[in-house]
């Protein structure tokens, strides 16, 4: 069961809003349906004790449906990709992912919400002392195929080997890891901080090497849609609803997206 929003956030949010009209554009079908990345923290996750789902992608989809007046579902999926093809088939209304010029291709993004800052792991034995050293002759590094940082690297690696880690999960990022297929593996802050707690021999680079720009997707050429979403998230940012949801979350290198240009 989902904790009930504060009444005066729903109200921040709802100012400047057409409900019906913008309902009618982003929920057509009466429900507004929402997929996010289920192993990806930064977005949602489970509470252990509750199976109450915490985190942004949570408390934002809460805070629309009231503003919209509309029941919500909201749906974890495998990877960034499954989110982004369930809402070109129309199998969801809008979805959470991390916005890349790739990407945009295929859906139309909104305003960041948040930041999501990306660094490397590396054995703890390891001579890499920074994620700007990594990017050397000889040096190896993972990373999850078609992330965002998987498009980030490609763009900007000027000397070390990029390893797609095609599983995609942490559990074949670390066995890349062990087993010397690469040097560093990069990932969301979040994700690495929860494998170190729990691996020893592991350590994370004190930089990062990319803020990842999270966001909300519409069907390519919702613009009607995409407006009513970018109005919301200044009225998330505005209200304190998209900090209080890091926060509550207790999210490690997450950081409220500054407001668009104008």
């Amino acid at each position: 069961m989902w904790t009930m929003l504060p009444t005066a956030v729903a109200l921040v949010l709802v100012a400047g809003f057409a409900p019906s009209a913008v309902a009618h554009e982003l929920a057509p079908g009466g429900t507004l349906r929402v997929t996010f990345i289920a192993g990806n923290p930064v977005q949602a996750k489970a509470d252990p004790a509750t199976g109450e789902l915490r985190g942004p992608a949570a408390d934002l989809t809460r805070a629309l449906g009231v503003t919209l007046g509309l029941p919500v579902t909201l749906n974890g999926v495998a990877n960034a990709p499954a989110v982004i093809e369930s809402v070109k088939t129309g199998a969801a209304d809008i979805g959470f992912v991390a916005f890349d010029p790739v990407r945009a291709a295929d859906v139309d993004f909104s305003q960041a919400y948040s930041l999501v800052q990306n660094t490397y792991m590396v054995l703890a034995a390891s001579l890499l002392a920074s994620c700007t050293e990594a990017d050397r002759p000889g040096v190896k590094i993972g990373v999850g195929a078609r992330d965002a940082g998987d498009f980030f690297l490609t763009r900007t690696l000027k000397n070390a080997e990029l390893k797609r880690n095609t599983a995609g999960d942490l559990n074949a990022a670390l066995r890349m890891l062990q087993a010397g297929e690469v040097d560093a593996y990069g990932a969301n802050r979040q994700r690495l901080t929860e494998l170190a707690a729990r691996t020893p021999g592991i350590r994370l680079m004190p930089d990062n090497f990319y803020a990842v720009e999270q966001a909300i997707i519409v069907p390519k050429g919702n613009r009607a849609g995409l407006d009513a979403i970018d109005q919301f998230i200044d009225g998330a940012r505005a209200s304190g609803l998209i900090k209080q949801a890091i926060e509550r979350a207790q999210l490690v290198g997450v950081d409220v997206a500054p407001p668009r240009r104008k």
